[in-house]
């Protein structure tokens, strides 16, 4: 199996109405010169600190970015007489900026006219609490977030022992019913039927599922089910890393199927390899179990121990140990 790269998604861009809405509460934001601006776009997931813009040298300046206001700028702004410190700041403004955020807020302070000036041009500026170097830190998070690639995968995903696992396979070759019966047993249902894929990082990708069907389940013969109202509130996630991913497949008779795991099998999701299982099904066959299994095997070797590589060790111990000596001890009297 292979995920289609043609359906990656990725946002072009965001408001900055949309960044306030949604992190106000979390980054404690205020506005400091009324609601206005929120129509601007921010299509960069950078940060910058407009220092040198301060100080006069604009040829680098990263204008289109969300600009970061904290202890240096406001202190280089003190420092200035007030005419040069507003024409300083003015200079900033001159620009198509989305948006400015003061932070330090309860220290820092920008000047009324100032505020007032930036209103005129639709630059929201927005004053938080922390210092910059936490804001930063969130910010960058948050923006990361929304510009990283997305890709919707047709699947179910369940948190087994910890372990984010991936079911894939064909349409009706039971899914559904292999996260139910985990579910059952006491495992979470993050997303059944459609899997939100998000990069985040290097080589880490979450997975989610969407706002309309959320922890709602389709079983053939059945209809719907809402897991959460079902099995409560521990039987669900909202969010889960993706670390295994497990391909349901008929059972072929003369395919070659792995026997010993010593050849480790990778899939591409998003340009980022994960372990992948080819799991043959076939009636009576105890899938569920066999899911179970795969988690704690990959427990253990995220912690050091292969048993695939350690039987072998084992084996070739055994064998060179004999190499050279009779299959048997002794003969006995009989010579046929």
């Amino acid at each position: 199996m292979k995920f289609d790269k043609t359906r990656e998604t990725r946002k072009k861009n965001i408001t900055v109405g949309f960044l306030y809405e949604t992190c106000n509460e979390r980054f404690k934001l205020k506005e400091l010169n009324g609601e206005n601006g929120f129509d601007n776009l921010i299509k960069d997931k950078n940060l910058h600190r407009p220092g040198l813009a301060l100080a006069g040298y604009v040829e680098l300046f990263r204008f289109d970015r969300v600009q970061i206001i904290g202890n240096t700028e406001i202190q280089y702004l003190d420092s200035l007489p007030p005419t040069q410190s507003n024409v300083a700041f003015t200079t900033l403004l001159e620009f198509k900026i989305p948006c400015i955020i003061l932070t330090n807020c309860n220290e820092n302070k920008i000047d009324e006219e100032l505020l007032r000036s930036a209103s005129s041009k639709g630059i929201p500026i927005f004053g938080t609490p922390f210092e910059t170097t936490k804001i930063s830190y969130f910010l960058a998070d948050f923006l990361d977030d929304q510009f990283s690639p997305q890709l919707v995968v047709h699947g179910s995903l369940v948190d087994v022992y910890g372990v984010g696992m991936l079911l894939t396979g064909r349409s009706g070759i039971g899914k559904s019913e292999i996260a139910l019966d985990l579910v059952e047993r006491g495992h979470r249902l993050v997303a059944d039927d459609v899997v939100m894929v998000t990069q985040k990082g290097e080589g880490i990708l979450m997975g989610a599922g969407t706002d309309l069907v959320r922890h709602y389940m389709e079983v053939r013969g059945l209809g719907l089910l809402d897991v959460r109202s079902m099995f409560g509130i521990r039987a669900i996630r909202f969010q889960k890393r993706i670390e295994v991913v497990v391909e349901l497949e008929e059972w072929k008779e003369r395919h070659d199927y792995t026997r010993t795991g010593l050849d480790d099998q990778v899939i591409a999701v998003l340009d980022v390899e994960l372990p992948q299982v080819k799991l043959p099904i076939f009636p009576g066959k105890n899938v569920t179990v066999i899911t179970e299994v795969i988690a704690l095997n990959y427990l253990l070797k995220h912690y050091g121990y292969d048993a695939a590589k350690e039987f072998a060790k084992r084996l070739e111990g055994v064998i060179e140990k004999k190499k050279g000596k009779r299959a048997i001890n002794y003969f006995e009297h009989d010579f046929e």
